[in-house]
C-alpha cells in the first residue's frame, strides 16, 4: 500500500510541481487535492476537493482521515497585499488548515512552502509573515518541516496559472536556466520542491524542521 496525501496549493505554480511528482511516485497511492479553483487534471491516483474558502467551518466538513502527510504548497505573493492581509492569507490560512489536518490525523507530518530568508524578527514584511507561519507548525503538535526555497523556476511543463507571470517565466527562462547554473543556492525548480516533498513523505524516521533552498535538490535527489 502505498501513501496517501493530501496537497494544498495544487492549482499554483508550486504545487502543480509537486502534484506531478506526487502522481509518477509508485509510492504514492493517493493525492486529495483540497482547492478553491477547478483543477483541470485527472488522474486514477487523484481526488479533488473544492471548497469555496479555507474557512474553519469548511475545514470542519471535510474527511481529511487516513492522510499520512499534508503538504502545503499554497500562498499569495505580497504584491499589493498590506501586512494584516498578507498576514491572514498566509498564516490564518495555514493555522486553520494544519488544525483541521491535525484533528483528523495526529500521527501525520506537514510539510510547508515557506521562503528564503523567513524570520519572525525580520524587519521586512513578507520574510516576518512566513516565519510567523513556520511558527504555526511549531506549535501544531506533529511532525513537520519548513522548506525554503529562493527563486523558483518552472520545469516539466508546469506554469504559472496567472496569464501574465507565465508569460514573464516562459521569455525569461533561459536566463533563470543560466542564473540557476552560477547561483544554485538561490535558485530551484518546481520538480525538485516535488522531489524533496516526496523524499519527506517517504522518509522512515525524523525529518528535518527547516530546509534551505540549496538542500531542497540534494535531499530530492539522494
Amino acid at each position: 500500500m502505498g501513501k496517501q496525501v493530501l496537497l494544498i496549493g495544487a492549482t499554483g505554480l508550486v504545487g502543480r510541481g509537486v502534484l506531478n511528482v506526487l502522481l509518477e511516485a509508485p509510492d504514492i497511492a493517493r493525492v486529495t487535492a483540497l482547492v478553491r479553483r477547478p483543477l483541470a487534471i485527472t488522474h486514477p491516483k487523484l481526488r479533488v476537493q473544492q471548497i469555496a474558502e479555507f474557512s474553519a467551518a469548511a475545514l470542519a466538513g471535510l474527511d481529511l482521515h487516513g492522510l499520512e502527510a499534508c503538504l502545503y504548497c499554497a500562498g499569495p505573493l505580497p504584491l499589493g497585499m498590506g501586512e494584516a492581509a498578507y498576514r491572514e492569507a498566509t498564516v490564518g490560512t495555514l493555522e486553520r488548515v494544519v488544525q483541521a489536518y491535525a484533528r483528523a490525523n495526529p500521527e501525520g507530518y506537514v510539510a510547508y512552502v515557506s521562503g528564503m530568508g523567513a524570520d519572525p524578527g525580520s524587519r521586512l514584511m513578507p520574510l516576518r509573515v512566513k516565519g510567523e507561519a513556520e511558527a504555526v507548525l511549531a506549535r501544531c503538535g506533529l511532525q513537520h518541516t519548513s522548506l525554503r526555497p529562493g527563486v523558483v523556476r518552472p520545469v516539466d511543463g508546469v506554469c504559472s496559472p496567472h496569464r501574465m507571470r507565465g508569460l514573464a517565466y516562459r521569455l525569461g527562462d533561459p536566463l533563470l536556466a543560466l542564473a540557476a547554473r552560477l547561483a544554485p543556492a538561490i535558485f530551484t525548480t518546481t520538480t525538485a520542491i516535488g522531489d524533496c516533498m516526496l523524499r519527506l513523505v517517504l522518509a522512515a524516521g525524523p525529518r528535518p524542521a527547516v530546509i534551505e533552498n540549496a538542500d531542497i535538490a540534494r535531499l530530492g535527489g539522494e
